[in-house]
């Protein structure tokens, strides 16, 4: 057939090819196919490649690459990753996207990183975290041993654990080697704090005493409860330090001088938790920056200003019932804008700016559980049998550790929370170092510590 006949049928069968139905269309094309030899069967598979899978990612302006991606999760997008390496290419660059799923996961996000590529593996390495930590196996455990008797007081900070026992010693330890540091003679510690210079201790004798860690002397000794000291906090910035007593009061004493400048009164019960912070919220009773001290007894939380005023008046007394019928656990959260403390009913959570209670969470079977820390994202708690961490963005429990049988007390200092800053989202720098540590009866102390990452 010469050319111009050719185009002149085909222009023809081109029009009525448009006038068919799809199913007539159908049938003409399966009908040309079983007419077709090799030659034209290999012409219309190359071609309907080209036309068919169109690698619309490689085409598409990269932003509206970056948009529809954003509609695919995590999982989907790290199977598309292995399509080509011009696919991996644009969903390890799409920025948003990562970010959005490690916020997902309870992960800081640190804006100031401007690699593309750098959020995609973030994910991964916070995806394995997160497995390991539902898997239970994001931990592994280690002990502390050196002391004699029962211990006590457990304080933490920076990488550095001090332990105060009946023997009337305390040590500093080291918890990345387990080497002791320091171990010095004191009397029997109820309650320890320290900084890089000295160690405060409160004690079942009645008495707090301040400790220089270089030789170990006694450089002060604050007398004048009629009660064993249960906790102790201070300020080198207000030269205060606080403390709370089984006489049911609360000193507030001058650090350098040893001189007792005020006792609050008003708590019936043992005072076993004092707390002194910064206030970072305005109310009408403080502003951000003024210093407040919190004491807490078996039923009531008081909040106290402390300050240039020293004979200070109790601002305000929360408790989670009127009759005093359901006790507070010996647990005191407190960070300048929200007071957390757990009970028989719940965890809660009082706005400190209003005194309102925001909240009260209520996992299954919480009357035996205690609060350990609490951050933006997560919580760290623990019962007679487990350490728990708690998504308080859906309060759901998502990681256990089991505890052994480790030496019970009613005051709740022989156990403690170790690194915290997790607990506002995990960055991969801080789910390192220790995580809990509590006494055991044999007088070794019991570390639960984060595992590297596989």
């Amino acid at each position: 057939m010469e050319k111009k006949d050719f185009e002149a049928w085909l222009d023809n069968i081109s029009i009525a090819f448009l006038s068919l139905t799809d199913l007539q269309k159908n049938e003409t094309l399966d009908h040309l196919i079983s007419l077709s030899g090799a030659v034209q069967l290999r012409h219309l598979s190359n071609n309907l490649e080209i036309l068919l899978k169109r690698d619309f990612l490689k085409l598409l302006p990269l932003e509206l690459s970056f948009y529809l991606l954003k509609w695919l999760d995590p999982q989907t997008l790290l199977t598309c990753c292995l399509v080509s390496k011009q696919w991996n290419k644009v969903i390890s660059a799409c920025t948003e996207v990562w970010q959005t799923a490690c916020k997902n996961l309870g992960w800081q996000i640190d804006d100031s990183v401007q690699d593309p590529l750098h959020w995609k593996k973030v994910y991964l390495k916070a995806i394995l975290r997160m497995k390991q930590l539902k898997d239970h196996k994001a931990f592994e455990t280690s002990s502390l041993i050196g002391h004699s008797a029962r211990v006590y007081a457990l304080y933490y900070k920076d990488g550095l654990l001090c332990t105060g026992s009946d023997d009337l010693s305390a040590k500093l330890w080291d918890v990345s080697t387990g080497q002791c540091i320091y171990g010095i003679q004191t009397h029997t510690c109820a309650a320890v704090k320290f900084d890089e210079q000295k160690l405060v201790t409160g004690s079942f004798d009645n008495t707090v005493a301040c400790w220089e860690w270089s030789s170990g002397a006694k450089t002060q000794h604050f007398r004048g409860h009629s009660g064993a000291v249960f906790s102790v906090d201070y300020n080198d910035e207000l030269d205060i330090l606080v403390s709370g007593s089984a006489d049911f009061t609360v000193k507030v004493w001058a650090l350098s001088t040893g001189t007792c400048l005020n006792t609050l009164t008003g708590h019936t019960e043992w005072v076993t938790k004092v707390v002194l912070q910064k206030c970072k919220v305005k109310s009408l009773m403080h502003s951000p920056g003024d210093y407040i001290l919190l004491s807490a007894d078996k039923y009531e939380i008081k909040i106290w200003p402390i300050g240039r005023e020293i004979n200070c008046k109790c601002l305000r007394t929360l408790s989670v019932s009127e009759d005093r019928s359901i006790s507070l656990q010996p647990r005191l959260h407190f960070d300048g804008k929200y007071i957390v403390c757990s009970s028989a009913l719940g965890l809660y959570q009082w706005d400190f700016s209003s005194y309102d209670i925001l909240r009260v969470i209520k996992p299954p079977d919480f009357s035996n559980v205690s609060l350990l820390g609490f951050g933006e994202i997560f919580a760290l708690l623990f019962d007679n049998r487990y350490l728990y961490i708690m998504d308080l963005r859906t309060e759901k429990l998502i990681s256990r550790w089991p505890l052994p049988e480790y030496r019970k007390s009613k005051r709740g200092s022989s156990f403690l929370a170790g690194e915290m800053s997790w607990l506002n989202g995990l960055n991969g720098q801080n789910d390192t170092g220790l995580v809990f540590a509590t006494s055991m009866p044999d007088h070794s102390i019991h570390l639960v510590l984060w595992k590297e990452h596989g």
